[in-house]
């Protein structure tokens, strides 16, 4: 591991909450495409497997802003432990209706039950950011989540996929509900990293962000979850069309291995961008990303074989962790410090209606046109992803008063502070 990374972890606790937080994340990658492997293994109806892994996505895009804005309240350990013991009973109820044949309407209100599953990359970075806010190592600690967000991605997948196609088909989830529940519960048994609570003070008591309201109130992070709904959508449809490609060329099980490499060009990018410093404003660097991420799509539809395929992904992927870095930068500009888990929840919540989205709206068209054609959800979502964020873009110019300020700008901010 590079040094800069290496350096990150002589801060007490941080390689126990980071272990923690990297399996409390798995479920993110083995959750939506578990169930999609799961249900067309039982069913053969990948309409179905889509609209059920949306309703996961739109389910935790609805619940999980709402636990992050708790847990910025009351504290990590209070708030997680029970949303965490209410996502793993639905995911329970989901493997008996699977297994047993139970009507649609049972798969779908366990499906709403996991969405309470709490964003642990967001409480993971909160962390980080009370032990080096306003430092340089704090864009390293955000890359390095990025990082490990992506891990998640390259094995996930491959675990979830493979275990449902050759051992059972609730595999995949079941591992999935297991790796939720050590990963939150080691998670908030270390005290001593938690971030300090931030009671909300009584109506008309006060004014700022004690005094009530959502992150949400914030124009710059309005455009950053709208932004990332599209983008949402293209790693919904990508992932739902991907299984269903590689099983209309016979080799379903390679899916897993086709979306991990996907995942590896972001890993890859995320390490380089990491090591970076960056001069100038990171709302351009963001933009740039963005409209990165949409081109890297195009290719997608010109795919007639798993290879082809596979590379294209790698290079969609390099696009994505720089992305997703720079994003958070732009949070702490945008978003008060007493809501900044909630904030990140948001744009995580834009991430999962999108994919929730992308998601249904790919079964539909594979259905209906074959798994090629399913392609043309991604490239779309990646287009209005363009839009969204070009009409956005002079609301991020504008960071919010008093904020901490952001990590890719913090050369520049030192030396006024300390002038």
């Amino acid at each position: 591991m590079p040094r800069p990374y290496i350096a990150l972890f002589a801060a007490p606790g941080s390689k126990s909450f980071s272990a923690a937080g990297f399996l409390g994340r798995m479920p993110l990658s083995m959750m939506g495409i578990g169930v999609v492997t799961m249900i067309s293994q039982l069913t053969g109806r990948y309409g179905l497997a889509g609209a059920l892994a949306a309703t996961i996505a739109m389910a935790a895009a609805v619940a999980g802003p709402q636990v992050s804005r708790l847990v910025d309240q009351y504290g990590q350990r209070r708030i997680l432990r029970p949303a965490t013991l209410v996502s793993l009973a639905a995911a329970a109820l989901l493997l008996f209706s699977a297994h047993y044949g139970w009507p649609d309407w049972v798969l779908f209100v366990a499906c709403v039950g996991i969405g309470c599953v709490p964003s642990l990359g967001a409480m993971v970075r909160a962390r980080w950011a009370e032990l080096y806010r306003g430092t340089p190592q704090l864009h390293t600690a955000y890359s390095f989540e990025s990082v490990v967000d992506e891990l998640c991605f390259i094995f996930g997948p491959i675990v979830s996929i493979g275990l449902s196609t050759a051992w059972f088909p609730e595999a995949g989830p079941l591992l999935a509900a297991c790796f939720l529940a050590v990963g939150v519960f080691w998670l908030t048994a270390q005290r001593t990293t938690e971030p300090a609570p931030h009671p909300r003070e009584r109506k008309g008591a006060g004014r700022g962000p004690a005094a009530g309201g959502t992150a949400l109130r914030s124009a710059g992070l309005r455009v950053l979850v709208a932004t990332f709904a599209a983008t949402g959508a293209i790693f919904g449809g990508v992932d739902v069309v991907t299984v269903a490609f590689a099983e209309e060329r016979g080799h379903k099980a390679a899916a897993s291995v086709v979306l991990a490499v996907y995942a590896l060009g972001s890993c890859t990018a995320a390490v380089v961008f990491g090591l970076m410093r960056f001069a100038g404003a990171p709302e351009r660097r963001w933009l740039l990303g963005v409209c990165a991420m949409a081109v890297s799509m195009i290719p997608l539809l010109l795919v007639g074989n798993l290879p082809f395929l596979t590379a294209a992904l790698f290079v969609a992927g390099l696009s994505i962790a720089p992305t997703m870095i720079t994003t958070m930068s732009l949070i702490e500009e945008h978003v008060p410090r007493a809501q900044l888990t909630e904030g990140m929840t948001w744009v995580s919540t834009g991430l999962a209606v999108g994919v929730a989205l992308g998601s249904a709206a790919s079964g539909w068209v594979i259905d209906a046109a074959g798994a090629r054609a399913g392609y043309g959800v991604p490239a779309v979502a990646g287009a209005v992803a363009v839009v969204v964020g070009f009409l956005g873009y002079r609301r991020l110019e504008r960071p919010a008063p008093g904020r901490g300020g952001s990590v890719g700008q913090h050369g520049e901010h030192e030396e006024r502070n300390m002038a």
